[in-house]
């Protein structure tokens, strides 16, 4: 395999995973940062180990030695960062979500095929050996016909009025939790059942309607402490939500995410019902899939590479009982991602070997994010998705 090169744009919590993922193939070179400034992007370059620090975007964007781009700034700059490289022809790999609003993510995806660019979005708990597995046996019939699905997607970070992120900020755009980390659910629960949402209706609660902010610079997570100083910012984005799901096929769903609620950390869970059994998952208990049957004991089916489906055995790289979680998930989705730009092939002509989330997965979660976020505002209506 061909060694890439690659540059960072913005290195706070996402960032380093990005780094710390794609390092791990092998053939991966991060050559540099750029961030909010010069001095920023020194400081980071040498705490993550990469020999340069960009005075500027246009600085890394100009440099010949950069193949691709990852976009790890907060949501407000992946438009503008993401086009910025597509014009330079760099391929270009994105946090969710990809943009704003649906009509960016659509121009952002147009640009990247007209320009012929790999792209990419991070939806990377489709990589967990169980999901890859999941999606196996829900497409060869195992558990019937699917009629239900549900779940939540449930954090506790944002549980004080004196919690503090960049993403509670208005520039983040009209939905914060459900782009957050409902983006997240519904791209894995559709990917597993291969079925587009079609209708939703939704309901949005703000806990806090002020929070305390610190006074200091934009930061990733902050928590209260003593003596620290405060402004009150008002707050217009839901701190949890509840939806209802039609899907194009006839299934229906429902799912709530939440960054208030005490205990929980990452606890994404989905279930798949179907007339002849069910599966579950919990990502924080990543190593086991539950199955769920009538007429004799319910299962697991434990990450074990022996016990999965010849096809999805790549995705684990592990023996059985080694534990294998988030991180590994991630590495699994870069690999995908980075072996299809070192091999050199095209987005157009090699659309059979498209194995990872593409810009098209982004907009199609900007499309179900702003109509949910259309049907709270009008006080829990059904919307439909509009494509």
């Amino acid at each position: 395999m061909r060694r890439v090169k690659t540059g960072l744009v913005g290195a706070g919590f996402i960032g380093p995973n990005h780094v710390e993922a794609a390092r791990r193939l092998g053939f991966v070179d991060f050559v540099g940062i750029a961030d909010r400034t010069a001095e920023a992007a020194q400081l980071r370059a040498e705490q993550l180990n990469m020999p340069k620090g960009y005075e500027s975007l246009e600085e890394m964007l100009d440099d010949p030695e950069i193949e691709v781009i990852h976009n790890c700034t907060p949501n407000e700059f992946h438009f503008p960062v993401t086009m910025a490289a597509i014009e330079r022809g760099k391929h270009v790999i994105s946090d969710k979500p990809l943009a704003l609003n649906a009509a960016d993510a659509r121009t952002m995806y147009e640009a990247a095929q007209a320009k012929g660019v790999v792209h990419a979005v991070t939806f990377n708990y489709r990589f967990n050996p169980l999901m890859q597995q999941a999606r196996t046996m829900i497409a060869r019939g195992d558990i019937g016909r699917i009629h239900f699905i549900h779940g939540h997607y449930l954090q506790d970070w944002l549980l004080y009025p004196t919690d503090y992120n960049w993403r509670l900020e208005k520039e983040g755009g009209a939905s914060r939790c459900v782009a957050d980390i409902g983006s997240h659910w519904c791209d894995l629960i559709g990917f597993l059942v291969g079925a587009r949402i079609d209708q939703v209706l939704a309901e949005y609660t703000t806990v806090y309607p002020v929070r305390q902010k610190p006074k200091q610079s934009r930061i990733a997570f902050a928590q209260a402490t003593e003596n620290e100083e405060y402004i009150d910012y008002p707050i217009d984005t839901e701190d949890f939500a509840s939806v209802l799901l039609r899907f194009e096929n006839g299934i229906r769903g429902v799912f709530s995410v939440s960054q208030v609620s005490a205990g929980h950390k990452n606890g994404l869970e989905v279930e798949v019902n179907g007339g002849k059994g069910s599966l579950a998952w919990r990502q924080e208990e990543p190593n086991q899939l539950w199955i769920g049957r009538r007429s004799e004991p319910n299962g697991w089916l434990l990450k074990d590479p022996s016990l999965l489906d010849e096809s999805v055995r790549q995705y684990a790289s592990l023996p059985g009982g080694h534990g294998e979680a988030w991180a590994d998930a991630f590495r699994n989705l870069m690999r995908n991602i980075y072996t299809f730009i070192a091999m050199g092939w095209s987005m157009e002509a090699d659309k059979e070997k498209i194995n990872f989330p593409t810009f098209a997965d982004g907009l199609e979660s900007n499309r179900v994010i702003e109509a949910i976020t259309a049907s709270a505002k009008a006080g829990g209506v059904w919307t439909k998705i509009e494509r």
